[in-house]
């Protein structure tokens, strides 16, 4: 745990720290509790309730709980990436990390990866998001997809969440934007919140998700509003370590793959806010951004 906790969180002795549990997570909160309490932090955890009886946002007095610490570490589902909780805290100085999903055998895996080269490659990938107008994804799966890109600002995902309000999702390891817009066909092995899945069609036009062949996924961005479909982030995972599981924390982070996201985008450069945020992970990817190819049929050539 060191690596979330000192190299990336930096946590520090005095600290009040906040994490953020479910019932699935609480060996990993337990690891977490632990070792913020061992750099000398005042550290709690909270146990939210089974996912069936709760909504997106967490309760108020966990809102004022994350808003007052200064540092939170949220490995619970769902994710509190994009929930008004969480962006309140980031804005009154907290600094903190998001891990839906995680174990501590994920922590492990992907954390020991080679910090250095994961770094310069997300911050290689979003520095080209950010130069380009536009983008084209292919696959041998079926996978057409144009993106544009003006006016946006590329992020490198690398860890690094020392600073006052920093706020990333750990383990760490893509380089990502939100488009401006977008068009075509993606075809995903692995859907946010369902796992993986075999080759599932996605259709897109002028920035909306307007057909999919998987019913549960179209229900779960549906369940919030016309924004559920908005397309939100193309990203490309940059982390060695990360293999496919169907757990999309990990899934978004294997080096070579790309994955595309819907719902919410205001977090991450976009206009849109809505309590969803969906990826799906496109396999054996061919990724040019501008005229630099990025990713050549699944191999990381940036």
């Amino acid at each position: 745990m060191d690596a979330v906790l000192r190299r990336c969180l930096a946590i520090r002795e005095g600290e009040d720290v906040v994490i953020v549990a479910d019932p699935d997570s609480v060996e990993l909160a337990r690891a977490l509790l632990d070792g913020a309490r061992a750099a000398g932090a005042d550290a709690v955890a909270i146990e939210l309730p089974p996912l069936g009886r709760r909504g997106t946002e967490p309760p108020p007095t966990v809102a004022a709980a994350l808003a007052a610490s200064d540092v939170f570490i949220a490995p619970c589902l769902p994710s509190l990436s994009h929930t008004r909780a969480r962006a309140t805290a980031s804005e009154t100085g907290a600094r903190g990390a998001t891990m839906p999903g995680a174990t501590v055998d994920t922590v492990a895996r992907l954390m020991t990866a080679d910090f250095d080269v994961v770094a310069r490659r997300s911050r290689a990938v979003a520095e080209l998001l950010t130069a380009a107008d536009g983008a084209r994804m292919t696959c041998p799966h079926g996978t057409e997809l144009e993106l544009d890109l003006r006016g946006r600002e590329g992020i490198g995902d690398d860890g690094d969440l020392a600073a006052v309000g920093a706020f990333g999702n750990l383990p760490c390891g893509e380089g990502f934007i939100a488009p401006a817009g977008g068009s075509g066909r993606l075809v995903a092995h692995s859907i946010a919140r369902l796992g993986r899945t075999p080759p599932r069609r996605i259709e897109v036009e002028e920035g909306r998700l307007v057909d999919a062949d998987d019913p549960q996924f179209l229900e779960l961005l549906d369940a919030h509003g016309p924004d559920g479909r908005h397309l939100a982030e193309l990203g490309v995972g940059t982390n060695e370590n990360a293999t496919l599981t169907g757990n999309m924390l990990e899934d978004e982070k294997i080096l070579g793959t790309c994955h595309v996201a819907f719902g919410a985008s205001a977090s991450i450069g976009g206009t849109v806010a809505v309590p969803v945020h969906l990826d799906t992970l496109v396999l054996d990817p061919t990724l040019v951004v501008g005229g630099t190819t990025v990713v050549e049929a699944g191999r990381f050539v940036l």
